[in-house]
């Protein structure tokens, strides 16, 4: 019996050590043959491959990410309008590279400018926003440069929003991951992201297709989103997303020789990512915690709190991980609180260690004490008191 059990042991060892080394192929013995590449997953920022991840180079309209960043954070303050018409200037219109050949001084619907940069990478509607936000696009650029500050993109310069060729502009691979993972934030992206096929009529009656070039919105499964770019200087890149389950992955490549490759590359880094890694729902930010708030100020004196968002963790397939949480709650002692109200903070802990955190807030109808529950709730303390 004995030595069936230990026979039972050395397996599992030997299985669980060949799905570790499976995985540690995947970062270290991937036949990439580009000049950088970064792979992480998108809610906790984990990294599962890196290669030359820092080393600032050009990455042509992969530049536009941080564009669509700041574009759709303006419509969500409400600074923009998709329904807006924007009149495109002179200087827009004539941008050349990628572009759908925007006419001068005429009116464009913001949505068309968007869906033109999203799926076609268009130039000439990329200055057109960059013009309607910030005056013209120097100032807009310096705004990009701003965020990449406030984003801890220590190895990023911007000179343009377009990508096109300048000495003075770069990336890394690695920053040009975080800037999709803050783009994937804003839920209206991903209206436009997986259109495959789609077209913007011009003032004059003429149309121009839109064609998606992140040819793996259409091949590759779970991919719903991304941005290729290509100048000479840059070579090939690709910056793409994919979901499957309550798994998402962000990879970047920069510098590879042919626009085969980069789609090739990109898939296998999916592939290798999804067979070896899961997401881990934690917290559901539908399920209120144990840990109830405290507020005199409502019926039952006693409030569910929920996470913000899901607490995630992100892990090997085959290991095995302890997770703990910890609710730090304030005491309002303000009788406004509602739905929706920060009151807190939760902290998720893999193996002792801090793998994501997110808000607490309370959720759902809130029922405030009136004068007369007041009343009752004194002379209730008053009778239990005697």
């Amino acid at each position: 019996m004995k030595k069936v059990l230990l026979l039972i042991l050395s397996l599992s060892v030997i299985i669980l050590s060949a799905n570790f080394v499976s995985v540690t192929a995947y970062c270290e013995s991937s036949n990439f043959s580009g000049k950088a590449a970064y792979v992480i997953d998108f809610d906790t920022g984990t990294c599962i491959f890196a290669n030359n991840e820092s080393q600032r180079l050009p990455i042509a309209s992969m530049t536009k990410i941080m564009l669509l960043d700041i574009v759709f954070e303006s419509i969500e303050k409400g600074d923009l309008r998709l329904d807006e018409k924007i009149i495109v200037s002179k200087k827009a219109s004539g941008m050349g590279g990628s572009q759908v050949f925007l006419q001068a001084n005429k009116q464009y619907l913001v949505e068309d400018l968007i869906k033109s940069v999203i799926i076609a990478s268009a130039n000439d509607a990329s200055v057109a926003l960059a013009e309607r936000i910030s005056g013209d696009e120097e100032s807009f650029v310096a705004l990009m440069n701003d965020r990449s500050k406030d984003m801890m993109l220590t190895n990023t310069l911007f000179s343009n929003c377009t990508g096109l060729p300048k000495g003075t502009q770069y990336s890394s691979a690695k920053d040009v991951a975080f800037m999709l993972k803050s783009l994937l934030n804003h839920t209206l992206y991903f209206k436009y992201s997986n259109i495959w096929l789609d077209k913007i009529v011009h003032p004059d009656g003429s149309a121009t297709t839109l064609t998606n070039t992140n040819k793996l919105i259409r091949f590759y499964d779970g991919c719903d989103g991304g941005k290729t770019g290509f100048t000479n200087e840059s070579k090939y890149c690709l910056a793409a997303t994919a979901k499957r389950g309550d798994t998402r992955l962000i990879t970047v490549v920069i510098g590879e020789n042919d626009s085969k490759t980069r789609f090739s590359d990109v898939k296998n880094f999916f592939e290798r990512g999804f067979s070896n890694y899961l997401t881990k729902i934690v917290l559901d930010k539908n399920v209120s915690l144990e840990e109830k708030l405290y507020s005199p100020f409502v019926k039952g004196e006693w409030v569910d709190v929920y996470p913000e968002e899901n607490l995630c963790a992100f892990c090997q397939k085959c290991e095995t991980s302890d997770f703990k949480y910890k609710v730090n709650l304030t005491n309002p002692m303000s009788k406004t609180i509602k739905n929706g109200d920060v009151v807190g903070e939760i902290i998720l802990f893999k193996n002792g260690v801090e793998c994501s955190r997110t808000k607490a807030i309370v959720r759902g109808e809130i029922n405030l004490i009136n004068y007369g529950d007041a009343l009752d709730r004194v002379f209730e303390n008053w009778s239990v008191a005697k």
